[in-house]
């Protein structure tokens, strides 16, 4: 027991220091064929852009969440303190790393019980495998007193980790159990492979509250333990998934009541905005906040938050937007891959520009 717990310690290590070592990619995230459509005759005023948003019933300074990134070793609840200090500052939801080693190891539940201690009022989100127990689903909800539970789907990655599960078989079930259990809204999210809209609908037959997509072309997992592990022949792997934008493109076609969030690939203020006029309900960024808070620090990363929704506003005015929820009304041309991606797979993009 002892070295199966150093053994997902050094893993939690290794993950942080690779994931900000490694480039994205290789896969484009697509935000680059999703063009907005200027609106020169401006009808307001810097100061009445409204950037809030809310998300599972609180407010929002504006519609971001710091995603899930680390907790479980020793040292790590540095950087989980300093990204709740930022969530707290900048007005904006957090979500912890998979807290499977919180479960395993009391010792190291401090890791992640930090961003309550340092964000007590702020939106929280736990963070454990979908093939979790239900009764592990509510521990790690209340190790944190979290306001929601994101359930990761990281078929792709365990397959390419060596020591990494090889059974999924009754998934789908085991999420419908948790959140009949749940006492908190449930949202599915994937580690960087994409949504597809088959696997949307059947997460909506579930009863999830949430999806978030993270898509391909931002963080890689399957990159990140060839990393670990190299294994030339699954080199491949680094390839697979649906682009970020193709995923929101995906789940956004079949017209689900669920909120939608969108993450792959998003590292500014105009990848925000175009996910958000896609009908993205929030955009979630993870790697280039982790890069930033790790190079330059914890002020440097909160300024960064001030910039992006300072940037947005800007958006929101040169568009016509005026405010989160008029981004729905936004002509947008979407081209190249994006657009040959959704032509074969039956979407109509031609919807968006006759908004």
């Amino acid at each position: 027991m002892g070295d199966e717990r150093q053994a997902r310690e050094e893993r939690k290590r290794a993950h942080v220091a690779h994931a900000v070592s490694l480039e994205t990619g290789p896969l484009p995230a697509g935000w680059e064929d999703v063009c907005p459509v200027h609106q020169a005759l401006l009808r307001h005023d810097l100061d009445e852009i409204d950037t809030s948003g809310t998300l599972f019933n609180k407010r929002l300074k504006m519609p971001l969440v710091i995603n899930a990134m680390t907790g479980g070793a020793p040292g790590l609840e540095k950087i989980n303190a300093s990204l709740a200090r930022v969530a707290r500052e900048a007005g904006v939801a957090l979500a912890v790393g998979s807290q499977a080693a919180g479960l395993a190891n009391r010792q190291v539940r401090r890791t992640y019980q930090v961003v309550r201690e340092f964000n007590p009022d702020g939106l929280v989100m736990a963070n454990v495998s979908a093939a979790a127990a239900p009764d592990q689903a509510r521990e790690a909800v209340e190790m944190i007193s979290a306001d929601a539970l994101q359930l990761h789907l990281n078929g792709a990655q365990e397959l390419v980790m060596s020591e990494g599960d090889r059974r999924f078989r009754g998934l789908a079930e085991n999420i419908a159990r948790i959140v009949e259990g749940s006492n908190v809204p449930v949202m599915v999210k994937e580690v960087g492979f994409g949504i597809s809209r088959e696997t949307a609908g059947c997460l909506a037959g579930l009863g999830v509250a949430a999806i978030d997509i993270s898509g391909a072309g931002g963080t890689n997992f399957a990159a990140i333990e060839l990393a670990r592990n190299p294994r030339d022949n699954l080199d491949f792997m680094r390839f697979w998934g649906i682009s970020a934008a193709c995923s929101l493109l995906e789940v956004k076609s079949l017209g689900l009541s669920l909120m939608v969030i969108a993450s792959g690939g998003i590292s500014s203020s105009l990848d925000m905005m175009k996910a958000l006029s896609l009908g993205a309900d929030a955009v979630g960024i993870a790697g280039h906040f982790l890069k930033l808070l790790m190079q330059k620090g914890e002020k440097a990363l909160l300024q960064r938050m001030m910039q992006l929704q300072e940037e947005l506003k800007m958006l929101l005015l040169i568009t016509g937007a005026g405010d989160i929820q008029g981004l729905a009304r936004l002509p947008l041309v979407i081209a190249g891959f994006t657009r040959a991606w959704c032509e074969q797979r039956g979407i109509d993009t031609a919807r968006y520009a006759r908004r």
